[in-house]
């Protein structure tokens, strides 16, 4: 399609030299939401150059309709949209988000194994969209030979542009009746492993411990694997359904699951070798707090897209698109808050488990910089020994950069504070939480270069005064090597 769009762009212009004039020519948005009158001066098979008179404009052919004699003789584009990856998270997410996106355009979105997103008036094809099941690498290839468009998965394709959509909670599940009233994160990943094998060794009754599994095509096995490390030999099943019901059944089993797909099994209370609780709230999730979360990405290949496909990806960053994926039972990516008032756990954990090298003067000034202040949900973690952003935070980044643009924080003060993990000296670790916060700040910057100096974060840092899990593990440290992100009402905001 996109050669036959060149050729006639090609002699669209050769026609339009020889004749020496530029010809009238409509350009209606597909939604009928704007038309634009004007000469066209050229077409290069992508974009129409036109005339007008508020003077040259250069308009992406995808996006308009063109009438008049001198228009190409194309047919109006239509995007064939193939998506690709495991079933499970599609299935639940996808139909819904396209349909909601087409609403959002004023377009008509109709369901099928091959749905369409059609233009209101006439009913005009803009788009097919279909899903075809395969595993991460399969999934890949295809995307970069072009064969798709999308792939779904909870895994970031290296090589591909990847965007978080949302987040699934991983919870540890045992049947009803099994009455082990929490489990640390430790003890954990070693009955998952099969380091222990037994309840009796980490403190429940002489039982062998049963670990259930997903087998390996099903959407969250990777996710899974990466987390835990590889699971135990053990009963291995096609969907999280399949595995949550027979977890449910056996009184000794231990399974990993997503969160909103346990069914009738019973969510096991986790905390850390610390003692820390590990809750799965909104808020600890989406700041990942919460070590055992999986993000959900859709990535494309970096050439450029179709831009009915660049409008759905700009879609769900929207409220109206994350609240689909609430509804689809994902912890969504809309910004989360929690007044600092209400976070004395956290202070308690701090003043609890400081070390002689947090003196009483840091906590205090710790104490004072949230007084009065909320904590907002987007938070910034670093790419393992790099100081580079992990993916879900380089998406929380351009996620506060729009926010701050749209006047989201209009009113409030921002602060990134930077924290670090307790290993080493105190004042180290100072310095590299000061740094890595300085480094989302100038992240920012370059990401969003217009934005004015006021409207840009201050930068704090209090080391490894904050702790929100055991340094003994690293998964511990991991979560404790953070920069926040905090608001404060400003002293000169109008009421």
């Amino acid at each position: 399609m996109r050669l036959i769009y060149r050729g006639a762009a090609i002699f669209a212009a050769l026609f339009l030299a020889q004749q020496g004039v530029a010809q009238d020519v409509t350009l209606t948005a597909r939604d009928g939401g704007l038309a634009l009158n004007g000469q066209l001066i050229s077409y290069d098979g992508e974009f129409y150059r036109i005339e007008t008179g508020y003077g040259g404009l250069t308009v992406d052919a995808e996006g308009v309709i063109c009438e008049g004699p001198a228009c190409p003789d194309l047919t109006a584009p239509l995007a064939m949209i193939t998506v690709v990856g495991p079933s499970g998270p599609a299935e639940r997410v996808l139909p819904a988000l396209f349909a909601g996106f087409a609403a959002s355009r004023g377009l008509v979105y109709v369901a099928g194994d091959v749905a369409e997103i059609l233009a209101p008036d006439p009913g005009q094809p803009l788009a097919r969209i279909s899903f075809q099941p395969m595993d991460a690498d399969a999934a890949m290839t295809a995307v970069l030979a072009r064969r798709a468009a999308l792939t779904i998965g909870f895994s970031a394709p290296a090589g591909l542009r990847s965007r978080a959509l949302a987040l699934e909670v991983l919870i540890p599940i045992v049947a009803a009746e099994n009455r082990f009233p929490a489990i640390s994160s430790s003890d954990l990943s070693a009955a998952l492993t099969g380091a222990v094998t037994n309840w009796q060794a980490i403190g429940g009754p002489d039982m062998p411990i049963v670990v259930h599994g997903l087998t390996e095509d099903a959407a969250l096995a990777p996710a899974i694997r990466a987390r835990v490390g590889g699971l135990a030999a053990g009963p291995r099943h096609p969907t999280p359904k399949a595995l949550a019901a027979a977890v449910a059944r056996d009184p000794w089993a231990i399974a990993l699951i997503g969160q909103s797909e346990h069914g009738a099994a019973r969510a096991l209370p986790l905390t850390d070798a610390c003692g820390f609780p590990l809750q799965a709230t909104p808020l600890a999730v989406k700041a990942e707090d919460y070590p055992l979360t999986a993000p959900l990405f859709l990535a494309t290949a970096r050439h450029r897209q179709p831009l009915l496909i660049r409008e759905f990806l700009e879609y769900l960053a929207t409220d109206t698109a994350q609240a689909v994926v609430a509804a689809a039972g994902f912890i969504d990516r809309r910004l989360g808050a929690a007044p600092l008032t209400e976070d004395g756990a956290r202070l308690l954990g701090a003043i609890r488990n400081a070390g002689p090298e947090v003196p009483l003067a840091d906590l205090q000034r710790l104490a004072a910089a949230m007084t009065g202040g909320q904590r907002l949900s987007l938070t910034f973690r670093f790419q393992d020994g790099s100081a580079q952003l992990d993916a879900h935070s380089r998406d929380n980044l351009a996620d506060l950069a729009r926010q701050i643009a749209a006047g989201r924080f209009d009113g409030e003060n921002l602060m990134l504070a930077g924290f670090s993990d307790g290993t080493g000296v105190a004042a180290v670790n100072f310095a590299l939480s000061k740094s890595r916060a300085e480094a989302v700040r100038s992240a920012l910057r370059n990401a969003a270069p217009d934005l004015t100096a006021a409207q840009m974060p201050a930068v704090e840092a209090f080391g490894e005064a904050l702790p929100m899990a055991c340094d003994t593990t690293a998964i511990g440290r991991q979560i404790n090597r953070r920069v926040e992100l905090w608001s404060h009402p400003a002293r000169d905001a109008e009421p």
